[in-house]
């Protein structure tokens, strides 16, 4: 959705890794953080975690300007679950909604790790590997691989370089198996809870791990004021277990 954010607070949902809700003014910068690592009860934890931002900020529903959702790439049902949640709020406030892949936002957080720092006051982190890691030196990288878990023994994968301001990918995204993803890795700073998973694979991996929904409210704030266009679509990368059948069959000749 196009538009530019003006207003009071912005409100970020991912559940592509974990169940994280972030609350962040209209210049980006954090008011209030929640996160809790379950991969289950993603629409049983949502609501009380939106409602816990808000109150700690001191603020109302009324008062949301955007809603942010992640995109993943994730399995289905968590990742539905948390753009389920994004729509909904957002089509009750009237106010737009954008979305921010994942990777996206883990790449962001390496890649522009010193705008990301500079625009954080007040947060609720989570341990340094899970929200920044080795930041410091990251930073300045040119090129990152961002790794994350596909489960079956595959990982989702895209590389990123900094371009006006923003992450674009240069390769990706794509699912595929840890060691056909490792042959893109040359000379990027490789990152992700993915690459942590195969430390055999990606023995140079470092943090972060999994995806911070302050750096989606940045990334789609920056984006927004740009006019860019940002569809909060599911990025699955993978087809799903269950298809329709294409037809009965004919039980004689």
């Amino acid at each position: 959705m196009r538009g530019t954010l003006s207003g009071v607070a912005v409100l970020a949902i991912d559940t592509s890794a974990a169940v994280a809700v972030s609350l962040c003014d209209d210049d980006g910068a954090l008011l209030a953080a929640r996160r809790v690592d379950s991969q289950r009860e993603h629409a049983e934890l949502l609501a009380p975690m939106v409602r816990d931002v808000l109150a700690e900020a001191g603020l109302a529903p009324a008062d949301l300007v955007a809603v942010v959702a992640g995109t993943g790439p994730a399995p289905f049902t968590g990742l539905r679950a948390g753009l389920v949640t994004a729509r909904m709020i957002a089509l009750a406030r009237e106010v737009p909604l954008h979305g921010v892949s994942a990777l996206d936002a883990l790449a962001a957080q390496v890649l522009l790790a010193d705008d990301a720092a500079s625009a954080s006051r007040g947060a609720v982190p989570a341990d340094d590997a899970a929200s920044g890691g080795d930041l410091a030196g990251a930073g300045r990288a040119s090129e990152v691989l961002v790794v994350t878990d596909a489960r079956r023994r595959e990982v989702y994968a895209a590389r990123f370089r900094v371009a006006d301001g923003d992450v674009v990918a240069v390769a990706g995204p794509f699912v595929d198996k840890p060691d056909v993803v490792a042959e893109r890795a040359a000379g990027a700073v490789v990152v992700g809870a993915g690459a942590a998973l195969y430390p055999e694979v990606f023995p140079e991996a470092r943090g972060p791990l999994v995806p911070d929904p302050a750096v989606l409210a940045r990334l789609a704030i920056t984006r927004a004021s740009r006019g860019a266009d940002q569809p909060a679509e599911p990025l699955y990368l993978r087809r799903p277990d269950v298809t329709p059948a294409a037809g009965r069959k004919r039980a004689t000749a």
